[in-house]
């Protein structure tokens, strides 16, 4: 009969001999990942890796999670290389993996993926958000490497298209594990600097030597400056991270300088026309408020009162003589009537008899006739040559 053992001592023996095994040592298990969790605490991460008929548990410490250049996701394909061990306390047959990557793409290519997606999904790249790029800046503050050719292009570029522009170059590292940092705090500085424009530069290198411009940091620094700014790393065909977050990219570090400022010569052209026009204009309105200033004036001078009071005396001398010709007129007039009626009135006069030998003969200076008479009375017997007084001595009065 064999001997007894304990669960412990038969885990241990399991383990021991699985340990001691060669062939379970380095090895690689390809499979599909689930279940991937990354301990807040220790940072170990833990998962599992399954095919159509196994499962089997893993680890991996957190050394060697924060080496993983992409970050994995349960359902990815992955070839995990590591140790087969037995977790004596419950038991349980695991692989501890040293170093993990997807099937199919690379690692490098997957994470940078993974990253343009979620920088994606916070707006980072947004066209909305893109910041206009100034016609005509005072300062352009530059991020490179000092000892960057690119440096010196951009600064030639600048001298020679706009030399009135003031200049200030804010060193970072453009390569190697510490040059997002490098890059994040200059740009911090260059946005706090008043400059007008950034522009953010690199030469030419290959897809390792410009990791640092695929990283959230520095793609996270670009999008949070105030200050518009403009990228330029590496070749024309090279597109990163953070040209995707600039409000303006480049292909090359001079065409970077050239975006960001007129050329002098071209600007002084335009302003001499635009003199040339604001002169023009100028001109034009004065001549319009010249001509509106003479058609104030004279209806000023139309409406001023002195107009007016001899405009009415005008009037009035006007309406006087024609008052004047009226009056004449309509006593010239009258006059002709009164002649007219004098006349008529000469014609019945019954004076006009006496000049042909008849006399009236008037009673208190009445005419009357004889009926009208009595003894004793006294009348005034009217002659065409004068009156005589005479007392009625007696009455005959005719038969009819």
């Amino acid at each position: 009969m064999s001997s007894i053992l304990t669960v412990s001592q038969l885990n241990r023996y399991l383990a021991s001999k699985i340990k001691s095994d060669v062939k379970l040592t380095g090895i690689a298990v390809k499979g599909e990942l689930s279940n991937y969790t990354v301990n807040s605490r220790s940072g170990h991460a833990y998962f599992s890796l399954k095919d159509e008929g196994s499962v089997i548990r893993g680890v991996m410490f957190s050394t060697n999670v924060k080496r993983l250049k992409f970050t994995p996701e349960n359902g990815m394909a992955v070839l995990a290389v590591g140790n087969i061990n037995l977790y004596e306390r419950d038991g349980v047959l695991q692989i501890t993996a040293l170093e993990i990557s997807p099937i199919g793409v690379g690692a490098v290519r997957t994470g940078l993926d993974q990253l343009k997606k979620k920088l994606a999904d916070r707006g980072v790249f947004d066209t909305a958000a893109k910041k206009k790029i100034p016609v005509l800046p005072k300062k352009i503050a530059v991020v490179t490497s000092l000892t960057a050719d690119a440096l010196q292009d951009i600064k030639n570029v600048l001298g020679r298209r706009c030399p009135i522009v003031k200049v200030e170059v804010f060193p970072a590292q453009v390569q190697g594990e510490t040059a997002p940092d490098t890059i994040a705090n200059a740009l911090k500085r260059a946005d706090r600097s008043g400059a007008d424009t950034i522009i953010l530069a690199r030469g030419g290198g290959s897809d390792e030597d410009l990791m640092a411009f695929n990283t959230e940091k520095a793609a996270l620094a670009v999008f949070e400056c105030e200050t518009p700014i403009i990228t330029a790393v590496g070749h024309e065909t090279d597109t990163t991270l953070v040209d995707y977050a600039a409000d303006l990219r480049a292909p090359t570090p001079s065409a970077a300088a050239e975006l960001a400022v007129p050329m002098m010569s071209q600007l002084v052209g335009t302003v001499e026309l635009m003199e040339q026009k604001l002169s023009e204009a100028m001109l034009d309105r004065i001549s319009r408020l010249d001509r509106r200033l003479s058609e104030l004036d004279t209806a000023l001078r139309l409406s001023s009162p002195t107009v007016r009071i001899t405009n009415e005396e005008k009037k009035l001398e006007s309406l006087s003589l024609r008052l004047d010709n009226s009056i004449k007129k309509r006593l010239e007039s009258e006059s002709m009537l009164v002649d007219k009626y004098a006349a008529q009135l000469s014609a019945l006069s019954p004076f006009n008899i006496l000049d042909r030998g008849y006399s009236i003969t008037m009673k208190d200076g009445v005419p009357v006739n004889a009926s009208g008479l009595s003894a004793g009375d006294e009348i005034n017997v009217r002659f065409a040559d004068g009156t005589a007084l005479a007392e009625i001595k007696q009455v005959y009065k005719n038969d009819i």
